[in-house]
């Protein structure tokens, strides 16, 4: 009699291997698929996105948008100033908030409050994104270049971005401004070099961070290896992997230079009237605001909705390209 192998009870035995379904094929993410999940798993960061991408659509559509909805931006109503008040403040509550008017009217004037916020998300974004262009191009170029090559160069980029962090940049740009002509393209131009020119130290210190910490890399010095040019190793090694980093500070440092537009104009040295902006209507509601507070309210809220967007966005995209968040 054959006495086949005793198995003891606590020996397992192998598990059958599952045969692999025909045709099936494991297919890898990329980065750039994996942040995207991530972020579309953040629904505050996603409504803040949606939001910029509506403000922007607004922007670039102020035109056809207040033809269809709203009135001329200089187009006076004096029908819509009440006259027994001394002719201050507009007709009705809210501000003269009515169907022809969505958010109400100007006092004095009686112009249509809302081709003047429309027009002025126009100006504010248009001098905030050309402003951040402009200091995240000087930011990299700087930062790079003083993470890279070190030595007497990164201590010189160093102690310039110190400087031009302690320079009182209000200051300047109030004496700056205010003694140029005031032409509204003049001005819009000034006021992208000025903001522009003395924000990038902050992208630049992070830009020279990361690419300290990068050039040590084994990739770098893999590519050293097989004689890779300085020029080759900046553009093909470095930039790609500065990208996340940058484009996440991009979006933070947005709404700052929003902020500091409407505090400019809020001051009388942006952009000259009657072009739009934001900043100009606030100043021009502190003389009304007992009279009407709905003109003081409705760009404040215009410039709080759209620093707070940006700011979600910013901080959701931040979380999505960090390798180590645990979402």
């Amino acid at each position: 009699m054959t006495v086949g192998p005793v198995t003891s009870p606590t020996e397992t035995q192998p598990a059958e291997e599952t045969p692999a379904v025909p045709g099936t094929v494991i297919e890898g993410r990329s980065l750039g698929r994996i942040a995207w999940t991530r972020l579309k798993r953040d629904r505050v960061a996603l409504a803040g996105g949606i939001t910029v991408f509506l403000l922007i659509l607004v922007a670039i559509l102020a035109p056809l948008i207040n033809k269809a909805f709203g009135h001329p931006v200089n187009e006076y109503h004096q029908d819509k100033i009440d006259p027994n008040l001394g002719g201050i403040p507009p007709v009705g509550t809210w501000g003269g908030i009515s169907s022809d008017f969505l958010l109400g009217v100007q006092p004095v004037t009686g112009r249509d409050l809302f081709s003047q916020v429309i027009y002025g998300a126009q100006t504010s974004l248009l001098i905030a994104f050309a402003a951040t262009l402009l200091a995240v191009a000087i930011g990299i170029v700087v930062g790079v270049s003083a993470g890279f090559f070190g030595g007497w160069l990164d201590s010189l980029f160093s102690r310039f971005m110190d400087l031009i962090l302690a320079f009182p940049l209000i200051l300047f740009a109030i004496a700056l401004i205010s003694v140029l002509p005031p032409t509204r393209a003049f001005r819009t131009a000034v006021m992208i070099v000025v903001i522009g020119g003395f924000s990038w130290p902050y992208i630049g210190r992070i830009v020279r961070g990361q690419t300290l910490s990068l050039r040590e890399r084994e990739f770098v010095e893999s590519a050293r290896s097989i004689g890779a040019s300085n020029f080759r190793i900046i553009f093909k090694e470095l930039l790609p992997n500065l990208a996340a980093p940058i484009l996440v500070y991009s979006t933070l440092i947005i709404p700052t230079n929003i902020l500091f537009e409407a505090a400019l104009s809020f001051l009388g040295v942006g952009v000259p009237p009657p072009t739009p902006s934001w900043g100009r209507l606030l100043s021009d509601a502190v003389q009304f605001y007992e009279y009407d507070p709905m003109y003081m309210f409705v760009p404040g809220m215009a410039i709080f909705i759209t620093v707070l967007a940006f700011n979600l966005f910013g901080d959701g995209l931040r979380d999505a390209l960090d390798p180590k968040a645990n979402r």
